[in-house]
Order: C-alpha cells, then structure tokens, then sequence
C-alpha cells in the first residue's frame, strides 16, 4: 500500500501492538494494557468500559456493543452480539394502543435488554486474559476521579439541560452539578457509576479468587441480581417524557435480563478483490457492506479519479440499493434470504440499475422472487426535526451546528503483536436517551426505536427479538489471516463511511490514515432507522474539500447536494496487521474530524 505524506495525523506503525478509538483516553487505556501483556481482547475491554465513562453522550453501559473478534489461529472471526433483545411486553399491539405509530426515541418505552457489559465481559471471559479488575478499574477511575470533559459532550448537556431539570430530575443530579452545565475541559466525574462498578468488582471477587468465575459472578450481577432488579424498580416506578411529548413507564422487567447473554455467533462475509470483508448478522446493518461491495465490484474502480463526480455517483447509487435491500429484508427474522441477496449474479442484477442519473425511487430487489416491503416508506419522507436526545443525531439539520454534533456511538480496534484482532462499536444508553437509573449512574439505551411497527416484516417487533442495529463494526482477512480491523460511530452512515475506507485502501492503495481523512460523503436515501424514520430522496452530503467541479457535476446528474464543512463526515478508525520477514507491522489511524479520536501504535 502507497505511504502519504500529507496527511493531519501520521500513519502509525508499531511491532507490539496498536489500539484506535475515538477518544484519546480509551486508546492510552487500551495501549496499558497490551504493555501490561493483554492481549487485543484485553486491551478492548478496558477501552470499552473507559469509553462508557469519558463519551457519555455517545454511549453508557446500559446500551448495545456489537464485536467481531478474530484469534491469529482461528479460521474465521466470531461475532459477539452485544444488542440484546426487546421486553417480553413489547408488542406491536402495546404501542398501538398507546396511540403511536413509531418508537419513541426517547425515555423508557424503547429500553431493550442493555447488551454491552455482557459483550465485554463475555469477550473477557472467552478471549482474553486478564482479570475483571485490571480492565474495569482504569473507568472506575475516571468516573470517581475525574476525566476532561469533551467539549461535544458540554454542548449535549447544554441541549438537554431544561429537560434535565424539568423532568429527568436524576440526570440533572450527575450531569448538572451545581444546577450547572459542566465547562468543557474541567474535571468531570459521575460518582455513582464509579460507586456501582466498585460493588460489582468487590462482589465478584468475593465469590472467587478464580479469573472466569469472578466474570460470572459480575455477569449474574448484572442480569440475575441487583442491577436487574433495580432497572426493573425503575421502569416500574418512573414515567418518563419521551419524544411523543408525553410519559411513558418502561416496558423492561428483571424477567428479560434474567438468564440473558450475548450469543458468539458467526459472521457473514463477502470477497472483494483478493480481501474477505466480514460484518455482523441479518439482525445488524452489515450486509449493508457486504452487498454495496459486490455491487461495487463490477465497476473497475480504480481507473476512477477518487474525488471525481463518476466515483462518488456509484459508490452512492450502490449504497442506495443496498439500503434498500436493508430496510426492506434485513432483521433478526430466520427467514431472511440472505444467501440470495449476497449472491454474486443478484449483485450483478443490481449493478444493471445503476444509470448516468441520480435515482429517486427507493429500489429494493426481489432476492428468490419474493416481494419487498419497507417500513415507513410512504409516510415520513424528507427532513427529520431534531429533537434533543432523540434518536441518533450524526447530524444536526441546521448547518450552523452540523459540524459540532456528530454520532452517539464510540469506535474501538485493536490488534496485538500474535495478529489478534478486533472490531468493537459500543453505543446506546447515552446520557441524552433517558433518565438516570440512580443506583446505577447510567441509563437504559433505546435501539428498539429501530424495530417497526408494521407486522410482517424481518424488522417488525416481537417480544424478545433484537431490533436491527446500526452497529455494524468490520473485519478484513487476508490470505485467510486477520488482517484489518475498522469502524466508525455514525447511524445509517456507519456503513458508508466505512465502506469508503475499505474503497479507499484496496482500490486506491492509500494507507490506513490517508483512507481515514480522504473526503468523505453520505446519503440520507434511506429510511432512517432511528426516530421519526424519514428519508430524503436523492439527497447526498458531501464535504466541503470536494473540487467545485465534481459538486457541481453531481448535481447536474440529479444529486439533491448539500455542501458540508472540510472536516465533518465519519470518525473512523483502524488498525492492521501484517508480517515482513517474519516481523509483526501493525498500523492504526484515526479520525482528526472531532479532535478527540485517537489511534497509539507501538
């Protein structure tokens, strides 16, 4: 791959290991412990607790995680689902008879199963090495000591400041103290959670002196014992505002955490030009990749100018087709054909579509002949409002603050010096989503807001079913070897930006860093999977590095093109792994957009 000089961050190399994320303190957390000897599942665990207490707008630990891990001697990567699955008392029938058409995105109603500590730990437990303490008390430490609070994380509170002392009074009592909202910078500390985890580490290790039966006893903790039951107290007890402008009880009892754990399940996976790119389930967004790839590979690329309208037009009609492809058959259904639609002659029937014009029409295909149906398609279409807390917000509507509020979710990889690997994208349960659970320090996520609400459909709700996530974190092998692991905090445009990345490398050779800060685009033609579910036909945002000239192509080929600033699409990162003469080179990038991911390699 081609080295690049002129890049804002430099391209790492290392021979011990590398761990990127998207804040600095998880990625230095992650390097401890792979100095520590940790291994990359080690270094990830310690980095995804660490990330749950210095991005608390951006994820918490009663969100989701969703992980691909690979061994240097397994065969193929695992998938540990850390989305847990909608209450038993999630039905459609429920919401229709509380008078809403959709999941708020919001308060309690839309709580599933929290799923990211059982990933962790789970991964933990399974892969790593070291002990519940050595990777939980870097975060016990922030959270009771103290850490800089980001700047976007004083401008969340900000937004939701008037919520937090009108309504979500246990929120205002850690995130404004004083009565205050926060300066950025200054040491910030959420002294319950920090209390909670100290219980739950003292708890554990009272059972056993034994590493795996500690992680046990904080797994049964967690959903057997006394946090099950205090998030079952909770949603009783409290009427949450949410989005609908009215309060809501949550639906989640102690009966849905009891017995639950994240299921190790395997990937899907696709060639593309000599690299096997694997994703997350039928229950995720990741075939989303997987069928834009294909799509993608009967176009020879790289004959293309990079930053030229021809480029970006196909890149951005195969996400149109494959997003609909998404919305239209993807869910945590067993009858998903998903063999057809990663088949290689469908691929080519998609790629058929693509013309000279932008498409205005959501185009699902009909993989095995079968009828599409999307959700929300015909009744929300066009711009989504705003709403403090509510949904996912990448991107705030008004300009004027796109280029400050970027994704609530978090990124982290990891690769070691024995070729390990790791792809982590923890989000949910941020400090915007709902009200503080006391006892706790944190709150419940909302990922059922992706479920829908119309029956007989892949994504339809049922009770214990996992709404299809946006998390959607990626693995690249080759030669049947770990070779790269990738992601991006980003909504519907996790995928997006991701698949740039993999374009960037494989089809123009640019390093890891160079991949990460190439400009970047998105479109919003889609049915958006967060609350209220709109899509903006035809509509596509570019960055503002783009040349005049390719901006003013696209539109002349239909593009509805919104201009971003220089700096403001994706916050990826990687890292990879590769041997010379026997020699581990790993490297790492991450994002400068946001000034506050980080990439370490040594």
């Amino acid at each position: 791959m081609t080295d690049e000089t002129f890049t804002a961050r430099p391209n790492l190399s290392g021979t011990m290991g590398a761990v990127a994320s998207t804040h600095w303190l998880a990625s230095a957390v992650g390097m401890r412990l792979l100095e520590a000897g940790g291994n990359a599942f080690d270094a990830a665990v310690a980095a995804g607790f660490t990330l749950q207490v210095v991005e608390p707008h951006l994820n918490g630990p009663g969100g989701d995680s969703t992980i691909i891990v690979s061994r240097a001697s397994d065969a193929r990567p695992s998938v540990i689902c850390g989305q847990g699955p909608a209450p038993l008392a999630a039905t459609i029938a429920h919401f229709e008879a509380l008078g809403l058409d959709s999941i708020p995105g919001t308060g309690l109603l839309a709580a599933c199963t929290p799923g990211a500590f059982g990933a962790w730990l789970v991964m933990l437990r399974d892969f790593g090495t070291q002990t519940l303490r050595s990777v939980l008390s870097p975060a016990i430490e922030y959270a009771l000591e103290g850490h800089p609070l980001l700047g976007q994380a004083a401008g969340v509170i900000a937004s939701v400041a008037d919520l937090f002392r009108d309504e979500w009074t246990t929120s205002a009592e850690v995130f404004l103290p004083g009565g205050a909202v926060p300066l950025a910078t200054r040491l910030f500390r959420n002294r319950p959670l920090g209390d909670f985890y100290l219980r739950l580490l003292e708890h554990a290790e009272s059972v056993s002196p034994d590493r795996e039966r500690q992680i046990e006893a904080a797994l049964s903790y967690w959903y057997e014992g006394p946090v099950a039951e205090a998030i079952d107290r909770f949603c009783r007890d409290t009427a949450a505002l949410d989005v609908s402008g009215r309060k809501h009880h949550g639906l989640l009892t102690a009966a849905d955490l009891n017995g639950w754990r994240p299921p190790i399940e395997a990937p899907l996976s696709t060639h593309y030009r000599g690299y096997e790119i694997f994703k997350c389930g039928v229950w995720s967004q990741g075939p989303t990749m997987l069928m834009a790839l294909q799509i993608l590979e009967t176009f020879d690329l790289s004959t293309l100018d990079r930053n030229g309208a021809r480029f970006v037009h196909l890149v951005i009609e195969a996400i149109k087709l494959a997003m609909a492809d998404r919305d239209a058959w993807l869910g945590d259904a067993a009858d998903v054909p998903i063999a057809a639609l990663l088949d290689p002659s469908y691929a080519r029937e998609r790629a058929g579509l693509i013309g000279d014009r932008a498409s205005m029409d959501l185009q699902p295909g009909r993989p095995n002949g079968l009828t599409p149906v999307v959700p929300f398609s015909g009744e929300r279409r066009g711009a989504a409002t705003y709403v403090p807390g509510g949904g996912e917000p990448t991107f705030r509507r008004d300009t004027a603050i796109r280029d400050t509020q970027r994704g609530d979710t978090c990124h982290v990889d990891v690769v070691d010096r024995w070729g390990n690997a790791v792809a982590a994208t923890p989000s949910g349960g941020w400090l915007q989503s709902s009200p503080l659970i006391p006892e706790l320090g944190f709150a419940l996520g909302t990922r059922l807001q992706m479920a829908a609400l119309e029956p007989g459909h892949a994504n339809s709700l049922m009770p214990g079913k996992r709404p299809r996530t946006s998390l959607t974190p990626t693995l690249i092998s080759r030669d049947g070897k770990p070779y790269m692991a990738l992601g991006s905090p980003g909504g519907d445009q996790q995928e997006q930006w991701s698949l740039q990345l993999v374009l960037n490398h494989i089809d123009f050779g640019m390093a890891i860093q160079q991949g990460i800060e190439a400009p970047a685009f998105h479109t919003d033609h889609l049915v958006g999977s967060f609350w209220p579910r709109t899509t903006a036909l035809g509509a596509m945002t570019v960055e503002g590095r783009f040349p005049e000239g390719t901006i003013a192509e696209l539109r002349e080929m239909g593009h509805e093109v919104t201009v971003g600033g220089p700096w403001s699409e994706g916050r990826l990162s990687a890292c990879s792994y590769e041997l010379e003469d026997g020699t581990p080179v790993i490297r790492a990038g991450a994002n400068p957009r946001g000034m506050q991911g980080y990439a370490i390699a040594r």
